[in-house]
């Protein structure tokens, strides 16, 4: 590919329409993001179709802004996985720029975004991943555990059996009469609260590298019921606690049971302060180094989509540009090899 490869990736799994401009793989020319959160705050999470409808009604003026009348070699989009409509709002509005422009058009999975969105730093692409790693990518739809050999190497190790970690974040604060989105609110209350006043369970899950949250929320729904002048600072603070010492505990115990000497930690819950102080400590004193995604980085944009576009295309090779991509999009979208 040449140096200046222009790749225009678009962003529309769940509730945020995005479009970014990455050239050469390095540099990141824009990365416009439309958050729906004023959509969606009345019902304390989100609502697909709604989602929908604002993707459909903000999705040419994302692209067109992102564009800023530039040319482009390629476009790609998230096929999944995420929200049907979503997915479908994405891929119609790829087609069509694509056909438009007459160039080629990718599918990426979305999971696959958020683990090379660590590489960025400061609106270029910096920091290439150290391999062999373990990644965990932790959201408020996904909370999956994977060992990766390289780019597009992949054995999923775990995923989340019911909640997500960010999804928890979100009945919590809910149940607590917070605002939504939920994690930001419940990790400011927790900075006023003590991470011990209530025994929260840790789901360990001991032989499986799964993931089980439904288990602290119900917890939680419990301690209020039973308890009168509940602190909400160290309800959040004890659940953030529990929460957080389980996604590292069972991260780092797949870094040393795989032998790895690389974490890396993507996603919105990613930039959740307690995760990266408590990841970061446990990670150095078992001579782990651990990368988080940047916190402007870690929610959903289309940077770390156009990203993973041009990883799949380094590694297809000359004929990269000819191959037919799939493009079905696809809810339930898993983590496939693609890498050499």
């Amino acid at each position: 590919m040449k140096k200046d490869f222009a790749i225009l990736g678009i962003e529309s799994t769940c509730d945020e329409t995005s479009a970014a401009l990455l050239v050469g793989g390095k540099k990141l020319l824009s990365n416009v993001i439309y958050s729906q959160i004023e959509e969606h705050k009345k019902y304390h999470g989100v609502v697909p179709e709604l989602a929908s409808r604002a993707h459909a009604a903000k999705i040419a003026t994302v692209i067109h802004e992102a564009l800023a009348g530039r040319d482009i070699d390629c476009v790609a989009f998230a096929r999944g996985p995420g929200l049907p409509g979503g997915l479908m709002v994405g891929r119609v509005a790829a087609q069509t720029l694509a056909n438009f422009k007459k160039v080629p058009i990718l599918g990426i999975n979305h999971l696959e975004g958020h683990l090379f969105a660590c590489e960025f730093e400061d609106g270029e692409v910096k920091n290439p991943l150290s391999f062999p790693l373990v990644a965990l990518v932790v959201s408020g739809g996904h909370t999956e555990l994977w060992y990766v050999r390289n780019y597009g190497q992949y054995k999923v190790l775990g995923r989340t059996r019911d909640d997500a970690a960010g999804e928890a974040f979100d009945k919590v604060a809910k149940l607590l009469g917070l605002p939504y989105p939920g994690g930001p609110q419940v990790s400011a209350q927790a900075l006023k609260g003590r991470r011990d006043a209530v025994d929260f369970p840790r789901p360990l899950l001991p032989g499986t590298w799964d993931f089980s949250f439904s288990g602290i929320k119900t917890a939680v729904s419990y301690y209020l019921r039973d308890h009168q002048d509940v602190s909400v600072p160290d309800v959040c603070a004890s659940f953030e606690e529990a929460v957080c010492e389980t996604l590292v505990k069972k991260t780092l115990l797949a870094a040393r049971k795989y032998k790895v000497k690389h974490v890396a930690v993507g996603g919105g819950v990613a930039a959740n302060t307690l995760l990266r102080q408590m990841m970061s400590a446990e990670g150095a004193k078992l001579g782990i180094d651990v990368r988080f995604v940047p916190r402007k980085m870690s929610s959903d944009n289309a940077a770390m989509i156009a990203l993973a576009a041009y990883k799949r295309l380094q590694a297809a090779g000359e004929d990269a540009l000819k191959k037919k991509w799939n493009i079905n999009i696809n809810p339930n979208l898993k983590v496939k090899n693609w890498g050499k």
